[in-house]
């Protein structure tokens, strides 16, 4: 696998990329030939630790919030691999609020949620869209949440900052057409470190879900993978939540 038009290997910047979702991702990627960066705000060494794993790998430690350091995030990864093909915005906070506890949904954690991934992952985006564009075939893929559109999730603070990122997906893909394709992946419950004591939507997903089983970050990841890939479309959500949007 090669960049359109050159003999180098595609690169991706997967951000949140040291455990959980972002890493399964990562793992895909470079299966398919991806040189790719991992990335967090924290955990370097979990994200060290991965980049050594992969063929041509690196890593790079940034806060998506703060500017200065997505502006340096970029230039590291161009720096290093000379291109970026493929953006993945993986990176995501939540905090577990009762939905009808309105007062728990303090203006912290409204600021936080939103902060990390809204404002985060528009960050990102916008730096990296002069590399992606130079491409002539870059690609965003960006995670969401089936919370993003339905009344489900963690808290109202990250349900409403996962339909922004579904909106920010549409609406990026209508504007950087047709040098760079927008997309995004919304998975229901996924088996990670936050999700290990979800007891009730854990039983719920064996018994009713239409798959009878809890995603994967395969799962996640896989979808990424296609999208990233499937050149005739852009601006799509595409669902990864077992079926569980029927029930």
């Amino acid at each position: 696998m090669t960049g359109p038009g050159t003999g180098t290997p595609p690169a991706a910047l997967v951000t949140g990329s040291s455990s959980g979702i972002g890493a399964g991702v990562a793992r895909r990627l470079a299966a398919a030939g991806y040189r790719v960066a991992i990335n967090s705000s924290k955990s370097a060494a979990s994200g060290e630790r991965l980049a050594a794993e992969l063929p041509g790998a690196i890593y790079v430690q940034a806060d998506i919030t703060e500017p200065d350091q997505v502006s340096g995030l970029i230039d590291s990864v161009t720096g290093e691999f000379g291109r970026l093909d493929l953006l993945v915005n993986n990176a995501g906070i939540t905090r577990v609020i009762p939905h009808h506890d309105l007062q728990a949904a303090d203006d912290g954690a409204w600021r936080d949620i939103l902060g990390v991934n809204v404002i985060g992952t528009w960050l990102v985006t916008r730096a990296a869209v002069p590399h992606l564009r130079a491409t002539g075939a870059g690609s965003v893929v960006n995670v969401s949440s089936v919370a993003g559109s339905r009344p489900a999730g963690s808290s109202i603070p990250y349900a409403v900052s996962k339909a922004a990122v579904e909106h920010m997906t549409r609406l990026l893909a209508a504007s950087l057409g047709p040098e760079i394709r927008v997309n995004a992946v919304a998975p229901g419950l996924i088996d990670t470190e936050w999700t290990a004591d979800f007891t009730e939507p854990r039983k719920w997903m064996r018994e009713q879900s239409p798959l009878r089983r809890i995603g994967t970050c395969e799962d996640v990841a896989e979808a990424v993978h296609a999208l990233a890939t499937m050149a005739f479309s852009t601006g799509q959500v595409l669902l990864v939540d077992g079926g569980t949007h029927l029930r």
